[in-house]
């Protein structure tokens, strides 16, 4: 009989990383010291450790909006290049010491112009930042340039997506509070960016429900889903369990849709009640593109082994399982079919196949 896989253990697989803001995954002692050489006097503490409590337990509020409120203080200490190359290198960093081999880390540059950069100047500080952490730690860090949705600046940012395509900028992705504010709003920036052969994703089904994924897919033309989780209201299982799924459901299964689903961050956020019944165990079950994500690290006191391992003691998954959920990850990545390709053939099925073989000894 095979041990329950640890989360030692899951640290060591390969894995990939699809929903991950930059601004939400910043180390606490990097906040205070950021915050002290900005004079920045508004964090609620600055002891590290507390700090990093503070975050955990004010993100654990079950409501979108007051999750999305901590960000004040983590995009307040942003606000210089150094601060945001930083933060990048740092990200890259940690993201290869937990074992991701591949991630796609988003970030709003509107978010960071306070003292006067302009959007290029963010974009190629946080290019140099996962450049350089990239080739240090041994992981490819793709970035995903963000548009607030309450804002007006989405076709901005989908034009800086396509100028900086070629050099690290792999997607863009709407963000922020659902209700009130549909991804419909930026259709423009969609359209410009579907003539421009480039990739997005949208925030949707997480505040929100089914219309918030109707919208994305069937208006906006969204490559993947930013959580999804709320399809779940789109199945009907009966009184043995067994799933009806509706057409919507049916046509994001069917369409390979991926799923960026956030298991820690949707419980915080009130999407999902806890993570045994997180609706990530069905829709696996049903075979749906569902990937495993961290959303923000530092809010969720979290990482991708981390969230796999939640998973493994929910759920009882093996390591087939989370080759599954990491192969599907990097099928639905924003780089080019044989870059996917080959982390897949040369780097996570033979790091997968290694630790199953160790398993069997």
């Amino acid at each position: 009989m095979n041990e329950r896989l640890t989360l030692d253990d899951i640290r060591r697989a390969p894995k990939v990383l699809l929903h991950d803001h930059l601004d939400g995954g910043l180390r606490p002692e990097t906040v205070v010291d950021l915050a002290r050489e900005a004079g920045y006097a508004d964090l609620p503490s600055t002891d590290p450790a507390a700090l990093g409590t503070w975050f955990e337990e004010a993100a654990n509020s079950g409501s979108l909006e007051r999750y999305l409120e901590t960000f004040s203080h983590t995009v307040g200490v942003m606000q210089s290049a150094e601060a945001l190359t930083r933060v990048a290198y740092e990200c890259a960093e940690d993201l290869g010491r937990d074992g991701v081999v591949y991630a796609e880390v988003r970030f709003a540059p509107e978010l960071h112009t306070r003292t006067g950069l302009s959007l290029e100047q963010i974009v190629e500080a946080v290019l140099d930042g996962f450049a350089r952490g990239g080739r240090d730690h041994g992981i490819r860090v793709g970035t995903l340039v963000t548009a607030m949705r309450h804002q007006a600046r989405s076709m901005e940012i989908a034009e800086l997506a396509v100028r900086y395509r070629d050099q690290g900028v792999v997607g863009f992705d709407i963000a922020g509070a659902e209700a009130g504010y549909p991804p419909t709003r930026h259709l423009d920036a969609f359209e410009y960016l579907q003539r421009e052969n480039a990739h997005f994703t949208i925030h949707a089904g997480e505040g929100f429900g089914l219309p918030s994924i109707w919208q994305a897919i069937q208006w906006c033309g969204a490559d993947r889903l930013g959580h999804g989780v709320r399809i779940i209201d789109d199945i009907e299982l009966d009184g043995d369990g067994l799933p009806t799924l509706g057409r919507l459901a049916s046509y994001v299964r069917d369409k390979r849709i991926p799923l960026e689903l956030c298991p820690t961050s949707n419980i915080q956020t009130g999407a999902a009640k806890s993570i045994a019944e997180h609706p990530i165990g069905l829709l696996r079950q049903l075979d749906f593109r569902v990937t495993v994500n961290t959303d923000n690290r530092l809010m969720s006191g979290t990482s991708v082994s981390e969230e796999f391992a939640k998973l493994v003691d929910a759920f009882g998954y093996g390591w087939d399982d989370l080759q599954w959920l990491t192969v599907n990850a990097m099928k639905s990545a924003f780089i080019s079919f044989p870059e996917r390709l080959e982390l897949i053939n040369r780097v996570i099925k033979p790091g997968f196949a290694e630790l199953k073989a160790e398993q069997a000894d």
